[in-house]
């Protein structure tokens, strides 16, 4: 009995971990409107730039993040192998390179200090240093 109290108690605990909301975020001065298809685009390499006109450089999570694997999977939608297999395809031939892979606690310095940068995050994270463009 007292180990199911327990276990009870750890999923509990572990519920809003893996409910964690995915904010997309860009610099303050960004006005641009991005759709879920255009944030699908800009981290699958197919769009290079903001509706603006200025460039964008996306950033990446390293593999297997929750946050990062609730991304790929609500907003690429694709599975973490799927999305390794379509870059290493596109790396292979030549024709396009992934996001840059940052740790979690960068994203936020990175894109306030860039305004072509975008990145992803825990929504509870997010401070006024960047702005929110979509949550997931």
């Amino acid at each position: 009995m007292k180990s199911i109290k327990l276990l009870a108690a750890s999923l509990t605990l572990l519920a809003p971990l893996a409910f964690a909301e995915v904010a997309v975020v860009v610099h303050p001065s960004n006005n641009d409107t991005l759709t879920s298809a255009d944030i699908s685009r800009i981290y699958l390499g197919k769009l290079k730039s903001f509706p603006g006109g200025s460039p964008v450089v996306p950033l990446d999570l390293k593999e297997g993040s929750d946050i990062r694997s609730q991304f790929v999977d609500k907003v690429l939608n694709k599975s973490e192998s799927q999305l390794k297999a379509y870059w290493s395809k596109l790396v292979f031939s030549g024709q396009g390179q992934p996001p840059k892979v940052v740790e979690n606690a960068e994203v936020l310095g990175l894109i306030a200090a860039n305004p072509n940068m975008i990145g992803f995050m825990d929504a509870a994270a997010v401070d006024a240093s960047v702005k929110v463009v979509a949550r997931f």
